[in-house]
């Protein structure tokens, strides 16, 4: 009863090239969705094990983005190592927010928040390197391998599906390990866990290099997939708030909610909040996104488990 979900997530991702493969809008929509939800689920890494919410995400995504970019269409590197490049150099440019660790709570909020508007005027100022604001463009697009065309809509939905999928199983794998233990304790008691030797400051460092790493890599990808970058978008706030939006809806302490919940609020906010309301059509996010948090604290996930165990339990009864 327990893997459920996952099989329904499973059952949907193959269902829709198999229905949509013709239709290129919704192809696209699905490509977007899965892009925002690669990152909810870097950010859930951080704010749910590491313990620490983030508003800069946008700044790994801008970084992942430009680097593989830069360095596939000026060095020629092959694209997947580009992509690579990308997720790494993003894990790089983390380093440089690690004294901000030593903060809590909203000050490292907005200190990681600052570090991204930071890294969005390096990109405007550098233009013999980015473009600076007039954009980057003429790079490579993903390449074709074993035949599926990576640049096409369905072959890029198949290639995110993965790599989520991927990123989701190591989620599950350090939330499982004794190091998510020793986070998990350290998000109850930091001083506690200090005092039984854990090193907090360590254990929040590899989060937030494991967190930047995801999310550049998803950046990467989506520099490919649209083949073209400006800093004002590569470094845009969306890419912070609706990755945070889509995983507290879904549910940031399980592995599945930010993945359902980016797909189903990208949807959501696409096709019918845009149609209602071509401008400030984010208000009706932030509506949803209350009703959800009054409804159902812990995500539409956390709400679904929670039925599950009492319907379990009644059973039993």
């Amino acid at each position: 009863m327990r893997s459920l979900p996952a099989l329904l997530i499973l059952a949907v991702a193959i269902a829709v090239p198999i229905a949509f493969s013709g239709n290129s809008y919704v192809m696209g929509l699905m490509v977007s969705g899965l892009i925002v939800a690669g990152v909810a689920l870097a950010w859930a890494l951080l704010g749910n094990l590491g313990g620490m919410v983030s508003f800069g995400h946008a700044a790994f995504f801008g970084v992942g983005a430009y680097t593989s970019a830069i360095l596939s269409a000026k060095f020629g590197l092959p694209v997947p190592l580009a992509l690579l490049a990308g997720a790494c150099g993003a894990a790089l440019c983390s380093i440089v927010m690690l004294p901000a660790l030593r903060l809590s709570g909203p000050y490292f909020a907005l200190a990681i928040l600052a570090y991204a508007h930071i890294f969005k005027i390096l990109a405007t100022e550098a233009t013999s390197i980015t473009g600076g604001s007039a954009g980057f463009q003429r790079f490579p697009p993903l390449p074709t391998i074993m035949g599926l065309d990576l640049s096409s809509r369905v072959g890029s939905y198949c290639l995110l599906v993965v790599l989520v999928a991927i990123c989701a199983a190591i989620y599950l794998a350090v939330k499982r390990s004794h190091v998510g233990t020793a986070l998990r304790a350290m998000a109850e008691s930091e001083d506690a866990t200090r005092v039984v030797g854990v090193n907090a400051t360590l254990l929040k460092a590899w989060m937030l290099l494991l967190s930047a790493f995801i999310t550049g890599l998803f950046g990467a990808m989506n520099a490919h997939i649209i083949n073209f970058l400006e800093p004002d978008y590569a470094f845009s706030a969306s890419w912070s708030i609706l990755p945070i939006i889509a995983a507290i809806f879904g549910g940031y302490r399980t592995i599945l909610g930010p993945v359902a919940g980016a797909v189903l609020i990208y949807l959501f906010d696409q096709i019918i909040a845009k149609e209602l309301l071509p401008v400030g059509h984010e208000i009706l996010l932030g509506i949803l996104l209350a009703g959800m948090i009054l409804i159902a604290p812990n995500g539409l996930f956390g709400m679904f488990q929670r039925k599950t165990v009492k319907g379990a339990a009644h059973a039993a009864a």
